[in-house]
Parts: C-alpha cells; structure tokens; sequence
C-alpha cells in the first residue's frame, strides 16, 4: 500500500527559529516553506524533510536523518569548518577516527543539530 510513497523525516525542534538558524549557518539550508506545523526543507532528489515545533527534542537516542555523500571525509571536513562538532563513538563494531566510521562497506559520520538531535552524513548507497 505504501510502497511507492514519497517519505520524509520529522524533526523536532524545541525551539524552531533557533533550529532554523543552526540549519542555515551550519548547513547551508533554508526551508521551501514554513506552515504553522513547522519549516519544510526541500532537498536532492525529491527529498526533504519537515523540522517542527515540539518540547520533544532532542530525547531519540537514534539518528532521526542521514544525508548521502559521496565523500564523508570531504563533507565532514567543511562542516566542521562551518563549527559543527561531529560525535566521537567506541562501542564493538563501531568506532569513528576523527569524526568519521568505516560502516560496511561506506563510513559514517554523526553530529547533533542545536536542538540535540542526531544527524549523520553516510556514504550513499
């Protein structure tokens, strides 16, 4: 039934102008649309996602979004450039150097937006 539907993440934001903010300075986005139910970013290939306004925040211990890349070393390297600060794991099986995890056969890199929520940026697949 939902196979050939489009799908977007929801990201919450306990602050939405704040969020907005930090996703423009840190990663060069700015919303298509911004609606009472939040901002919606618009993004390659017919993706996007939706940050909304919630006192939820921050509270998934998960990745919420990954961004494709083609080359996580580079684009880890200019966002930190832009002062985002990417998260340092050692657990079995996964580790990062210098921001950046071997994941398979790609690498993985993740970091928390202003509202504490985890993103990455992962090697496209």
């Amino acid at each position: 039934m939902l196979a050939n539907r489009h799908v977007y993440p929801t990201i919450p934001a306990a602050d939405l102008a704040r969020a907005e903010a930090w996703y423009k300075d840190k990663l060069g986005l700015e919303p298509q649309t911004t609606t009472p139910a939040g901002s919606i970013y618009a993004l390659g290939g017919g993706t996007g996602f939706l940050l909304y306004p919630t006192g939820n925040a921050g509270q998934a211990p998960n990745t919420l979004m990954t961004f494709g890349s083609d080359d996580v070393r580079a684009d880890v390297d200019a966002l930190q450039k832009r002062g985002v600060t990417f998260e340092h794991y050692d657990f079995p099986g996964l580790k990062t150097e210098n921001g950046v995890a071997r994941v398979g056969d790609g690498h993985a890199a993740w970091f928390k937006d202003s509202e504490g929520n985890i993103l990455a940026i992962g090697t496209r697949q």
